[in-house]
């Protein structure tokens, strides 16, 4: 299986699609391979190793996931509670429909944010409310690098101005949900957010890899981003979705939707955890009940379709808690099986845990909205269930 995994990622690296790749599977909590090939700066050819930091973006999304269902767990938050009875800002919110504002006619819930059904949309240019949220996370461009950027909790109050695109709970949709998580879980626990994943996860779980910043001892292996150009690959220094480009300074921001830097090692302390239901070297980190209901399906038929819609290789999964989850793997373009969970993010990682089979898969790159390391993650995941199984 290593062979046949090295020879994947060596083929995607020699053809340019991404610049260095490394991935790891456990399989009951045995390491059974892993590989890198390439480099994670190939301007001073520093090669991809297994203490690579790579920015997670939406890996993040689990973790704060998980995050939430702590202090469900502990009666701090209810699920069907309206997001408002926490951060009253969320009181009044408003549908924009064709140019009109009209009054929402439901709360949003913690259970919206947790299924990306509260309709409280990423940045973009198709309609008001996406121009809207572009409009936040600029002004927060504007304020990164000053004296006064803009923190989790002013990010919760500025987009709670912004207009929804549907009636909470009503369809499915990705965006800043679990930002305004990671500002809940703040108001909530009385802690920042870091410190309450430090408190919660990382610290117990030695997970020493894993923040919201890399620090100058480590700066060197903060992979390279990397994006396609007439001349091949180049790096691509960019702030994104309020992230400082080269994390080296504690953010103002912690981003539950994005902003975690992380190893694959650290990662697979966590995924390990969740395979573990809960328990991570005899010892309790989450409830069992937790993990149970945090790795379950959640979404309506009608909006696991839109999650489909979006990405078109998720054939046969749901959504639920910041998570794919696998309800039929006879509809899946990858191998897999029933019950299958994990995310990805936008620069090419890739977190896949297999609960039949005990089987967790990591992977690390660096490349501007996955690119064709997409392709890559699919060709590995098929491997190792043929492998493994």
């Amino acid at each position: 299986m290593q062979d046949k995994i090295y020879s994947a990622i060596k083929s995607s690296v020699d053809s340019g699609s991404t610049s260095g790749v490394n991935v790891l599977i456990l399989k009951d909590g045995k390491e059974e391979a892993y590989c890198q090939y390439g480099y994670r700066d190939l301007e001073n050819k520093t090669p991809m190793s297994r203490d690579t930091i790579f920015r997670l973006y939406s890996q993040t999304k689990p973790v704060t996931a998980a995050a939430a269902m702590l202090l469900v767990s502990q009666g701090k938050i209810d699920l069907s509670s309206w997001l408002s009875d926490y951060m009253p800002e969320f009181e009044k919110s408003y549908i924009n429909v064709s140019g009109e504002r009209v009054p929402a006619q439901k709360h949003i819930t913690v259970r919206d944010l947790l299924n990306m059904t509260s309709g409280l949309p990423y940045p973009g240019d198709w309609n008001e409310s996406v121009k809207q949220s572009g409009e936040v996370f600029w002004k927060m461009e504007q304020r990164l690098y000053s004296d006064d950027p803009v923190s989790t909790a002013e990010f919760a109050k500025m987009m709670s101005e912004v207009d929804l695109c549907f009636e909470p709970g009503s369809e499915f949709m990705y965006g800043t949900s679990a930002d305004i998580l990671g500002a809940l879980i703040e108001r909530v626990s009385g802690m920042t957010f870091r410190e309450f994943l430090m408190k919660s996860f990382f610290e117990p779980l030695e997970m020493n890899d894993t923040d919201f910043y890399v620090p100058a001892e480590k700066s060197d292996r903060l992979a390279k981003v990397y994006d396609y150009s007439d001349s091949g690959l180049c790096e691509v220094k960019t702030d994104h979705l309020g992230l400082r480009y080269y994390r080296d300074v504690p953010p103002a921001f912690e981003s539950g939707g994005a902003g975690l830097c992380s190893t694959l090692d650290d990662y697979a302390k966590f995924a390990s955890m969740l395979l573990g239901g809960g328990e991570y070297k005899g010892r309790r980190i989450m409830p069992y009940q937790a993990v149970k209901y945090m790795t379950s399906s959640c979404t309506a038929e009608a909006q696991s379709a839109q999650l489909r819609e979006c990405w078109t290789w998720m054939g046969g999964y749901s959504y639920g808690n910041l998570m794919r989850i696998c309800t039929d793997e006879s509809q899946t373009s990858v191998f897999s099986s029933k019950g299958e969970y994990g995310w990805d993010g936008w620069l090419g990682t890739f977190f896949s845990n297999e609960p039949e089979h005990g089987i967790t898969m990591l992977l690390g790159a660096q490349q501007v909205g996955i690119g064709r390391v997409g392709t890559l993650t699919r060709e590995i995941k098929n491997i190792v269930m043929s492998e493994l199984i």
